[in-house]
């Protein structure tokens, strides 16, 4: 974790909200010059700093309407700090807690350079992130539904599906079997909904691929050379990473993309792991599934996971290659490489 350690003349800590946002102002001694709760604009928000543009800096915690605000503070030239939630501890176990208090901590950590610093991404990539992220939620959403088809056919014994669920068909007389005219209708629903589904993630993945091929053209390519990372694993990698260079070191990138266990240790004695939710999900999941993939129809892959499995045990050994994966795509980009998989396997 990176703490901020910068000193300015004017400290701003903002508790922030959808509709109301607390500000607290500190001069470089440690002076409150400003505690004032105001509505989330911008107009708002840039007169009652005014009096202290003067070497400001701005500090929130991380949650879900921090875009504008930061949006902002690039456009106005301020140096602009998103705090990491799950570190912020001084104020979620404050005794007492409110907006006032809270805004006035984040002040504080700031000027003594105890604040948790997360990544502030970028404007330009940013929407197109959110996209991608949307599009993985409507596709597990549709997966619910898919399952809930074939399990309401489980319950009436009745097993006409073949093939994948993916290509399921409004037509097919197979699927409305049942005795009962509500549960036909809840099929019915399910299939609507799921052909619906499909057009719309249909449309965003095109749309998605123009947009990398104008962002990380190269990156883009360069992930799809190994074996089993198509270009949804892909244009999830890159956006969710955005620039490979603000990780100085592999074992940074391993740790943001919860590749890594923690240990919890104390007088010499390990005490268990922690920091399984510090980190970033969406990588956690594209790995994952990119060392699943990678063993199919793959013999050497195959082989290489069997012997993990033997000295780790087959659970941990998919660990294992879901982290040297994560690796790997850290070294080829940062060096613009391609895959080589021979390389991979010896190593």
């Amino acid at each position: 974790m990176r703490f901020y350690q910068g000193q300015h003349r004017h400290t701003c800590g903002i508790d922030l909200h959808a509709k109301t946002m607390y500000l607290c102002v500190l001069d470089e001694r440690g002076t409150i010059c400003l505690q004032q709760n105001i509505p989330t604009s911008a107009a708002a928000f840039l007169a009652a700093i005014q009096p202290y543009r003067d070497g400001l800096i701005v500090g929130v915690e991380c949650m879900s309407t921090w875009y504008w605000l930061a949006d902002l503070c690039e456009n106005e030239g301020i140096p602009f700090l998103l705090g990491h939630a799950l570190y912020m501890k001084a104020i979620h176990g404050a005794k007492a807690k409110n907006d006032k208090l809270d805004a006035s901590k984040i002040a504080h950590m700031i000027r003594g350079g105890v604040f948790p610093m997360a990544y502030v991404y970028p404007k330009e990539m940013r929407a197109t992130r959110d996209l991608l992220r949307r599009r993985t939620a409507l596709v597990r959403f549709r997966a619910e539904l898919m399952a809930h088809v074939v399990n309401t056919q489980s319950q009436a014994n009745l097993h006409t599906l073949t093939g994948k669920t993916q290509r399921l068909d409004l037509e097919d007389p197979g699927l409305y079997l049942f005795d009962d005219p509500m549960t036909r209708e809840t099929i019915q629903l399910d299939l609507h909904v799921i052909q619906s589904l499909t057009t719309q993630i249909n449309h965003v993945e095109k749309t998605l691929r123009k947009q990398v091929a104008w962002h990380k053209p190269r990156e883009f390519e360069l992930l799809k050379t190994i074996h089993g990372i198509g270009p949804t694993l892909a244009m999830t990698i890159l956006y969710e990473i955005h620039d490979i260079s603000r990780f100085p070191r592999v074992q940074d990138f391993a740790s943001y993309a919860r590749l890594v266990i923690c240990a919890h240790e104390s007088a010499g004695k390990r005490s268990g792991s922690g920091g399984r939710k510090i980190g970033n999900a969406h990588l956690k999941w594209a790995f994952g599934e990119a060392a699943t993939l990678y063993l199919r129809n793959n013999p050497k892959g195959q082989a290489y996971r069997n012997k993990l499995a033997r000295k780790h045990g087959k659970a941990k050994s998919l660990s294992i290659l879901a982290h040297k994966l994560g690796r790997t795509v850290y070294h080829m980009l940062k060096r613009q490489q391609a895959f080589d998989p021979a390389r991979f396997l010896a190593a």
